[in-house]
């Protein structure tokens, strides 16, 4: 059911090549406080779409602000597989759907609207959890066929998100994963990840799990805009440090790059990255699929409105003069003028200081099937 206050998609102002929502679209700044997007656009396979409005009466002033609902996901499966060329891994978990932490560029938005949700507001307040994430792990591992390899973690949704502090899901996956001793990788922007050093520290012993921060910027007041409910710049870089100095095989993500409002720190992030520890690093361009076109021009136009302009003009040059080109191999890091100088940037920043001269490889051949209950233990 979509939630009724989501406003339609019509309304749409064109001024050149740069498509500007109306302010009809958005919903009151009292209303989505401390939340990533500005609106919340019916989830595009529903078959009616609500728009509010003034009826004269101030009645949208009475309406309450966006609250985050927990809602329980009765998936039978919780690894997810993938055959995509160009990533590392072909299997992910993801404890949650939606996430709080609000990121008004996550690619992952408009996955929402599969469960009926808004790609908008929806995506930061209406979350899932997998509460039998672990017994579910246990019996795929125990499966006759399976064969072990790298697990991401955190690949759709950050496993970290504030709602992991409470429910714990992503640490009971992680005991699954210990005492099967099977490889494992993290991605993150929480701080919430040195909580489990406990565990993270005895898998590092045996090559079992690598741990990646995204950084996206280093500017607290751009990133609170950006990512609102993430940890801090600083919370993310001295979880590395502490990750790092226990023993634990870190990485940085660059990720997004926005072109003329981030880039420009690409060189600095990479430092202060290797000063904490950090051996590996990568980056991924912005992208704009979907109902992510819409809400991020929303937001720069709310929060940036001077370089709007600019920064779609330069998101375009990366897919040929369209804001994304699905195609594998150039998704992530576009094409063109641009893609070529920032993967140069990237490149000697890298060796400047030092980052992937060695790639940590995560080990496989110690995996051991658990035994589930009522099942013959193994004979060894």
């Amino acid at each position: 059911m979509a939630n009724n206050d989501a406003t339609s998609n019509h309304g749409l102002k064109v001024a050149g090549n740069f498509e500007v929502s109306g302010a009809e679209r958005l919903v009151d700044e009292n209303r989505r406080r401390g939340r990533g997007a500005r609106s919340n656009v019916s989830g595009r396979f529903e078959s009616q779409a609500y728009e509010a409005f003034d009826d004269g009466w101030e009645s949208a002033q009475e309406l309450e602000p966006f609250r985050t609902e927990v809602h329980r996901d009765r998936s039978r499966t919780i690894i997810t597989r993938n055959t995509s060329p160009d990533i590392s891994f072909d299997r992910s978990i993801n404890p949650y759907r939606g996430c709080e932490h609000g990121c008004i560029y996550c690619y992952a938005r408009p996955t929402h609207c599969y469960l009926g949700h808004s790609a908008g507001l929806d995506f930061e307040s209406q979350l899932y959890e997998k509460p039998d994430a672990a017994d579910l792990l246990r019996r795929e591992l125990a499966g006759r066929r399976y064969q072990p390899k790298t697990i991401a973690l955190g690949t759709n949704t950050d496993p970290y998100q504030p709602l992991e502090r409470e429910k714990r899901i992503t640490r009971s996956i992680l005991e699954v994963l210990e005492e099967t001793r099977h490889p494992v990788g993290i991605v993150t922007k929480s701080a919430l990840v040195l909580r489990d050093i406990d565990i993270l520290s005895r898998m590092a012993r045996e090559g079992l799990v690598k741990v990646a921060l995204s950084v996206t910027t280093l500017d607290r007041g751009l990133a609170r805009s950006m990512e609102p409910r993430a940890s801090t710049p600083a919370k993310r870089l001295e979880a590395l440090r502490q990750l790092s100095e226990a023993g634990i095989p870190t990485a940085v993500m660059v990720a997004p790059i926005i072109p003329a409002l981030n880039d420009h720190e690409i060189e600095r992030i990479l430092e202060q990255a290797a000063a904490a520890g950090v051996r590996e690093a990568g980056y991924v361009m912005l992208r704009l699929p979907l109902e992510i076109k819409d809400l991020f021009r929303e937001w720069l136009q709310t929060d940036h409105p001077g370089r709007a302009s600019k920064v779609i003009k330069l998101v375009q040059s990366l897919h040929g003069g369209l804001d994304y080109r699905s195609e594998f191999g150039v998704r992530q890091r576009g094409s063109g003028p641009y893609a070529d100088q920032v993967a140069a940037r990237f490149k000697l920043a890298l060796a400047k200081y030092g980052l992937n001269l060695r790639r940590e490889q995560l080990r496989s051949d110690l995996f051991v099937k658990p035994t589930l209950p009522g099942a013959q233990m193994n004979l060894i």
